[in-house]
């Protein structure tokens, strides 16, 4: 179910005002995908400037407001920020957040910050980007984002999830950048999208790491994750990052950072 900035109900307590470390924006849609998955979207300050691939803290407004690290799922160039969530029973930011509609406030830091960006990786020709679950939001930025067309030839975006269902955000995004007026031309041809399952049986079963040893993924993308030609990104469980890091060092790749451009980068920021 998707909601819009037509319907509007009582914010949850944006009479506070936002401190002066945050914008206080406003909720225009949110879709919920399944009980413990939704995504949502408010209005973007007309001074923020990010890179595809960061994130952010945000909030709810309170007395004592908790703030958690989210990746801009949006591009850079979008006029609205989109966030894509976990529903944590009793966490202490999304037991609230889950419950938003639009014309609720949101409170946003103003500085952005992370390492899943282009400019963390060296030149190469085929950009892999590995997500579990929510981690996938950074590169929902990236994959709509014309310049990762111009500085690689081929986008591989690789998702794992428990169940089918969750990965319906990652499919809705594939299904519609065909129809996307910016980047849909690049897109076409050039980005692949492929999915893993661990709790259900679907086109492919297992964890992420081990559908890479056995040779699934790189059967899937016909292709072969080369450190000489090839560039990725990690984004997802501590357990995934760690495992998805030995792997790829295993085969000779550089661990980057914004510092120190290299062969891959991580993600360590988590929503709770």
């Amino acid at each position: 179910m998707t909601l819009h900035a037509t319907q509007t109900h009582d914010s949850l307590g944006d009479a506070l005002a936002a401190p002066d470390s945050c914008f206080a924006e406003t909720v225009t849609e949110i879709e919920h995908y399944t009980d413990g998955l939704f995504r949502f979207r408010m209005t973007r300050p007309a001074s923020f400037r990010f890179r595809s691939g960061e994130f952010v803290m945000i909030g709810l407004p309170g007395t004592a407001p908790v703030f958690r690290a989210y990746s801009i799922a949006s591009p850079n160039w979008d006029d609205t920020l989109e966030f894509y969530s976990i529903k944590v029973p009793g966490g202490p930011l999304t037991e609230r957040l889950q419950h938003i509609r639009p014309g609720d406030t949101i409170w946003m830091r103003r500085k952005p910050t992370g390492t899943l960006v282009i400019d963390a990786l060296v030149p190469g020709r085929q950009l892999w980007m590995f997500a579990t679950g929510t981690g996938i939001a950074p590169f929902a930025s990236i994959i709509r984002d014309p310049e990762s067309y111009e500085k690689f030839d081929r986008l591989i975006l690789v998702q794992g999830c428990r169940h089918v269902a969750e990965l319906a955000y990652a499919r809705g995004l594939g299904a519609s950048l065909g129809d996307d007026p910016l980047v849909g031309a690049f897109a076409a041809g050039r980005l692949q999208l492929i999915t893993a399952t661990t709790r259900e049986d679907s086109a492919m079963t297992g964890r992420l790491t081990s559908c890479l040893a056995d040779g699934r993924l790189e059967t899937a993308a016909d292709a072969t994750l080369d450190p000489a030609t090839d560039r990725a990104m990690i984004c997802g469980s501590m357990a995934m990052l760690n495992d998805m890091r030995e792997a790829l060092q295993a085969r000779g790749f550089v661990e980057g950072s914004n510092a120190r451009p290299a062969d891959f980068v991580i993600e360590k920021a988590f929503v709770g």
